[in-house]
């Protein structure tokens, strides 16, 4: 597959469009209103309607998601929702979760996200601290679990449910309920959604997010719109999509990632297919065909262990074409890195094994996908090539719910393996003595709701606020991330270990991993918790004898172990001696959001595991 390599050498010689910089929306809500002008009869969003016979895919155009989302809106205002009262949305990924946010943005008001996974006692701080006067609850266990919490959020006046029927009382309406409520206070007041967009100033807050916290309560982030406008602008200047771009967008809405990929599509234009479904994801990429999509590291991780353990599962000619055809890309990935094409026997080779392997990979995918966006954490450098030499480049980037997601990232057409690209155009970075990266610019947060000793304590008298995460910058501003701040430990002997990069280079050499957990914080050597992905060991049990096993005996066999050690063996070559892993206990379960070992987004709490699994941690060290 024919990609123009890179050409750009730094971010001085990009070519910006500043005027879309300069005079970017007044606020989310003019910017959508701009979009159902300009592109009307085009597809706004594409969503699933489940039947028994299978899943149909209904197309929205602007036009047609204007009048929804105006009723909606105007339900809000029916319902007495003030102009930046917080409405919040408690709920997975889902169209109705994009209809309740844009209605947010036309009414005025300022969305809280809350996850369906969050447990009710953090709700219940979330709905009260941000002082939410509606929650938009998916479904009956949503609802439940704010009817456990009632007497706690005595400001929570209506819940409006997405899916199913209330119980009648007067706290609850369905959502046609409010639509309906809607139409009958535009029928009295046809211009009232208008007069409340006219009012909205780029300095009106938009949104608070609460971030996950490891520790304590969780802090809430309040983004303003003209933050928004600006992520929308900035990446509309860099020129990396366009409005017939398909974006599928499976992410998490009440995390900043997928809030953003929410929004970049007002700015641009372009149609977005929208699924919170995981277990989907492959099975809607062919049907949908996207352009590009935006993921967590693991899904990258998943997706490659997969292919290969399928090929290796097949064996024989088609495992010898497949292996040829991932050593042929790595050398074509590596010479567009550099912004050369291939040439010679070479070329005639990756042309070869691209029409017999990698073009039947990329219709896994959908056969259209011109590049993939991955953050949130680490991404590891052989899984990004291999699926570079596929011809589906991984663009990762970086950025925090304190910045509104995006601040950096790697351009298609200017990338650097390792990195996390550069900076947004409007975006500031420097970093500190101490290697912490700090950033300033439209992005960065407002502060912490309620919380102005933890804004102090972010942003400092300049504006920059630190990130917590260290780095560096390379000699054509490429931004390494080498570790968190306060995740880098020092063992006993007094040398530092930088955890994360450990633990994303081992995913990438042991393809039935799921999570490695580093320890060793002043202790004598490192030591690790090991998780292994159940679909993975599904295919290796069956091939080593043991098909139809439980999981745990699976992964607690002496064959289990002795292949996870090999791996162990392979990463200990590559790191320095007080880096190496001298011991570590498989887990007879892998860890996940529900247990609250993993953020939403699929992060580590390490805190969290380190804490729970504190016994098998300790007994690596006795004696």
């Amino acid at each position: 597959m024919h990609r123009v390599t890179p050409q750009i050498n730094t971010p001085a010689d990009e070519p910006v469009d500043h005027a879309v910089l300069e005079e970017p929306a007044q606020s989310v809500a003019h910017l959508f209103r701009d979009r159902v002008a300009a592109s009307g009869e085009r597809p706004a969003f594409l969503h699933a309607v489940v039947h028994e016979s299978g899943d149909e895919w209904v197309t929205v155009t602007w036009r047609e998601l204007d009048a929804v989302v105006r009723e909606v809106a105007a339900g809000l205002v029916a319902l007495g929702v003030e102009p930046e009262d917080r409405v919040a949305i408690a709920s997975g990924t889902r169209y109705e979760w994009a209809l309740a946010d844009l209605a947010n943005m036309l009414a005025g008001a300022a969305t809280t996200t809350i996850y369906p996974t969050t447990i009710a006692d953090d709700v219940a701080f979330i709905l009260s601290d941000s002082g939410t006067r509606v929650v938009f609850a998916e479904n009956a266990e949503q609802l439940e679990k704010l009817r456990g919490i009632r007497d706690r959020i005595p400001g929570v006046g209506r819940v409006v449910l997405m899916e199913g029927i209330p119980d009648g009382d007067d706290w609850t309406l369905t959502f046609d309920q409010l639509r309906q409520l809607g139409r009958e206070y535009l029928a009295g007041d046809p211009q009232a959604v208008d007069v409340r967009i006219d009012a909205i100033r780029p300095d009106r807050l938009a949104t608070i997010i609460y971030t996950s916290g490891t520790t304590g309560r969780p802090k809430g982030v309040r983004l303003l719109h003209s933050a928004w406008t600006y992520e929308g602008a900035a990446t509309d200047a860099i020129n990396i999509l366009t409005e017939d771009d398909v974006q599928y967008l499976w992410l998490p809405l009440a995390h900043v990632f997928g809030k953003n990929l929410l929004t970049l599509p007002l700015q641009i234009g372009f149609a977005t297919a929208i699924d919170g479904r995981i277990d989907k994801i492959v099975d809607n990429l062919a049907v949908v065909k996207p352009t590009f999509m935006g993921a967590a590291p693991r899904i990258f991780e998943k997706a490659f262990a997969r292919i290969q353990m399928m090929m290796e599962g097949e064996g024989g000619l088609k495992l010898t074409l497949f292996k040829a055809a991932s050593a042929t890309g790595r050398e074509v990935s590596i010479l567009r890195e550099q912004g050369k094409n291939p040439s010679g026997l070479l070329a005639r080779k990756h042309a070869l094994l691209d029409k017999l392997v990698a073009s039947k990979i990329r219709e896994r995918f959908g056969g259209n996908i011109r590049f993939f966006i991955s953050g949130s954490a680490a991404l590891n450098q052989d899984v990004a090539r291999w699926f570079d030499g596929m011809g589906m480049l991984i663009a990762e980037g970086y950025g925090m719910t304190e910045t509104s997601a995006a601040s950096f990232v790697n351009r298609t057409k200017a990338y650097r393996y390792g990195t996390v690209g550069w900076p947004l155009p409007g975006t500031e970075v420097q970093v500190a003595e101490d290697g912490e990266i700090l950033l300033r610019g439209p992005g960065v947060m407002q502060g912490y709701h309620n919380n102005p000793d933890a804004t102090a304590e972010t942003i400092d008298g300049e504006g920059w606020l630190h990130t917590g995460d260290i780095g560096e910058l390379d000699d054509r501003g490429f931004l390494k991330i080498t570790d968190r701040k306060k995740d880098l430990f020092k063992t006993s002997g007094g040398k530092y270990v930088a955890p994360s990069i450990i633990e994303s280079t081992f995913k990438g050499l042991c393809p039935y991993a799921s999570q490695l957990v580093v320890h060793g914080a002043d202790r004598n050597f490192v030591s690790a918790l090991i998780t292994l992905d159940p679909d993975a060991m599904a295919g290796w049990a069956a091939q080593n004898g043991m098909e139809g096993r439980p999981y745990a005996e699976v992964v607690s066999s002496d064959a289990c172990r002795q292949m996870v050690q090999g791996y162990v063996d392979e990463l200990n070559a590559g790191l320095n001696r007080w880096e190496t892993i001298k011991r570590f206990t498989i887990l007879e379960h892998d860890l996940t959001v529900e247990d609250g070992e993993l953020t939403p987004s699929l992060k580590l709490k390490r805190k969290v595991v380190a804490d729970k699994y504190k016994d098998l941690l300790d007994a690596h060290y006795a004696g």
